[in-house]
């Protein structure tokens, strides 16, 4: 029998190895939690990172090496006139007392204390030194980190930044806080240097109007650190529209399917919406929700320096978990095959992209959507096979590093899936 010849295309390309090198100080894969701007904002006492070192030591003890942060570049080396001393507040209280955004993820900050954020970025990276672990170093700050500052100085400081010279701002911002980690002996902590998160999802322009420039220039200064910026949502049909120049590929996998569906169902990433809450979301609220304009909103200027409405803070604080769970499972059904082939299609796009331009590639964050904090959709059977197809999509085409989940970090309740977290971890770093 002999084979017979059908074309190129059906010859597959060698996707084994890593689509580009990578320093080689820095470890052959990283296995990466997200601890964006948690790592200072839930810093009070009994908060999950009120002691970094312990956070960090855990980290570790779970299998993972790498940490993805917000390092706040702009406010702490944006020369705004800022200082690091920080206050933070959260989203403030709402008049029952309790903070906004209670039962949200991420927007859970009690606050009610000062951090030194430049000492903490310093502990941060002392306490990864010591437990085997590196940074991917990014800035929420035009997406949602000022929010938390019980001041609007830092965001008023930043918006005032012209829209055509934001890049530039954080680019120079990253070039002194490189140099200030250097100078404290930190660089080799440094896996990735971010632009910025999510361009795509922040007030920032695209990243081909200016952006692609500043990340070139941070490359030529600091030539052995791999500089990039992310995307929220990459054009995974036409790749070709990201432009070229990024030291990595670091994008986000998110297939809301089904979630998509629910959201629509209720309006809730909205803003403005006349008859909210309609039925929809009615059905899906505690007996004790009070109505929208009974439980207010957090004050006007953080919710201009944050991606998120009052809609989504409303409803996130008052659904009820079960019921939001119990939607998202019996609808689930005629979406699985679409999602999975959606996290698949993406990820293997990304990782082409990454290898054409001879980059590494990272998927920083994945794989399901924003859901409510108690909400156990994404840690529960579905979400946790919809992550596990992710990760091995992701080591079959040679991407460098990989997120778990977006919510296996401290601050959310999967930190608690301590054995699948290591299983995955080890998968990742054996590969």
């Amino acid at each position: 029998m002999t084979d017979r010849y059908l074309g190129s295309g059906t010859v597959d390309d060698d996707v084994t190895g890593l689509t580009g090198p990578v320093p080689a100080h820095l470890p052959s894969r990283l296995a990466i939690t997200l601890w964006d701007f948690s790592w200072y904002t839930q810093a009070g006492p009994g908060d999950p990172y009120e002691d970094l070192d312990a956070a960090v030591s855990d980290a570790a003890d779970l299998g993972y090496n790498a940490i993805r942060i917000c390092a706040a570049p702009l406010l702490l080396h944006g020369d705004l006139g800022l200082e690091p001393l920080l206050d933070i507040e959260g989203l403030g209280l709402a008049p029952d007392g309790e903070i906004y955004g209670r039962r949200t993820r991420w927007y859970d900050v009690r606050g009610g204390f000062t951090v030194d954020l430049r000492a903490r970025l310093h502990e941060l990276a002392a306490a990864c030194r010591r437990h085997g672990m590196v940074l991917a170093l990014a800035s929420w700050e035009y997406q949602q980190s000022p929010a938390f500052a019980a001041s609007s100085r830092w965001f008023e400081a930043i918006d005032a930044v012209p829209l055509e010279e934001r890049y530039r701002v954080l680019a120079g911002a990253w070039d002194r806080l490189l140099a200030d980690l250097n100078d404290a002996g930190f660089r080799d902590q440094i896996a990735l240097v971010e632009l910025h998160n999510e361009v795509d999802f922040s007030i920032l322009p695209a990243l081909a109007d200016g952006g692609a420039e500043q990340v070139a220039w941070l490359r030529a200064r600091h030539p052995d650190l791999l500089v990039t910026a992310s995307y929220g949502k990459p054009p995974h049909l036409a790749m070709h529209r990201v432009p070229p120049g990024l030291g990595a590929g670091q994008f986000h996998v998110y297939s809301y399917g089904v979630l998509d569906a629910l959201q629509q169902r209720i309006d809730i990433r909205a803003e403005g919406s006349g008859d909210f809450p309609g039925p929809a979301l009615r059905d899906l609220l505690r007996a004790d929700a009070p109505s929208p304009a009974a439980y207010g909103r957090p004050v006007a200027w953080k919710m201009a320096a944050t991606v998120v409405t009052d809609q989504m803070v409303y409803g996130y604080d008052w659904i009820d978990p079960d019921a939001w769970d119990d939607w998202l499972v019996e609808h689930y059904p005629p979406f699985h095959e679409v999602m999975r082939r959606e996290i698949a299609a993406r990820v293997i796009a990304i990782a082409a992209w990454a290898r054409w331009q001879q980059v590494p590639a990272v998927i920083g964050e994945g794989w399901v959507g924003y859901t409510p904090l108690l909400g156990g959709f994404e840690e529960g059977p579905i979400g946790l096979a919809l992550a596990e197809h992710g990760i091995e999509t992701a080591l079959a085409h040679g991407v460098w590093g990989v997120v778990l989940c977006s919510n296996a970090a401290p601050h959310h309740p999967m930190w608690q899936l301590q054995e699948w977290q290591r299983a995955q971890n080890a998968r990742i770093l054996s590969a």
